[in-house]
């Protein structure tokens, strides 16, 4: 068996006492369903809205955990299928981090080029 390609990564992310989360995006191909992924891999709160605002409003806050990680993986497809909705998924991936790493409360997000994570 080929061990994961992050996994060496993600055991030294929750050795220095951060969370990571995965977020698996295969099979998406549209914003509704790429809301409800994040929702589901999350763990967002009810209120959650379902659009980029209320997505960049749960990255940033921070007092779901002291640091993480969130991996994102299988993207490729809607990427493809929604070009000009992945370009605003990445800018808030990005906002979001920056918010964070401004904050000192690391956020990293990582879109690995493989199949799973």
């Amino acid at each position: 068996m080929t061990p994961e390609p992050l996994a060496a990564v993600l055991e030294a992310v929750r050795a220095a006492g951060l969370g990571t989360v995965s977020l698996d995006l295969t099979g998406v191909r549209d914003k509704a369903a790429f809301m409800d992924r994040c929702a589901r891999a999350l763990g967002l709160p009810d209120w959650f809205g379902r659009n980029w605002d209320a997505l960049a409003d749960c990255l940033t806050d921070q007092g779901r955990a002291p640091g993480r990680l969130l991996v994102v993986t299988g993207w490729q497809e809607y990427a493809e299928a929604a070009p000009q909705e992945w370009i605003v998924a990445q800018e808030v991936f990005t906002d979001a981090v920056v918010y964070a790493r401004e904050r000192g409360s690391g956020l990293e997000i990582v879109l690995a080029l493989g199949s799973r994570a």
